[in-house]
């Protein structure tokens, strides 16, 4: 059997303010973008991994009642979310890429476990951390 994930949702505030900061300064590009009444169900995706989409979900109906989606508000307000990860091929460059496009870093780039890694948070409060994919090791020949 095969199996995938293929989609990740997280809680945004605000789903306006969500797509604008994911599309137009982290560069992801719009997958699903359907309303149903008050309902809208916004999925974006990193053009290079198209197989893959991250939900940008507002808390409340029909999934939540009024308390849980403002307590769901107050949690990734906080950044008490897991972190999500961005892997990029330059953690340098990215960085000095999306400063210039206006994303804020809670943490610069550092040198650290063998790679280079930096920390954002979106509009909502969701903390990404970016970190420089490692090189793969070339396969040595047999001697």
């Amino acid at each position: 059997m095969n199996q995938t994930v293929n989609m990740v949702g997280i809680y945004v505030r605000d789903q306006r303010e969500a797509l604008a900061f994911y599309v137009d300064k982290l560069g992801f590009v719009v997958h699903t973008d359907v309303k149903n009444g008050d309902y809208r169900w916004l999925t974006v995706q990193s053009p290079e991994q198209p197989s893959f989409q991250l939900g940008l979900l507002r808390p409340g109906p029909p999934v939540h009642d009024a308390a849980t989606a403002q307590s769901l508000n107050e949690l990734v307000a906080k950044g008490a979310m897991p972190p999500l990860v961005l892997s990029v091929a330059n953690c340098r460059a990215t960085y000095e890429r999306l400063k210039e496009r206006g994303v804020e870093f809670t943490q610069a780039p550092v040198d650290r476990y063998g790679t280079v890694d930096a920390g954002f948070r979106d509009p909502s409060g969701n903390g990404w951390k970016m970190i420089e994919a490692a090189a793969t090791p070339t396969a040595r020949s047999p001697q």
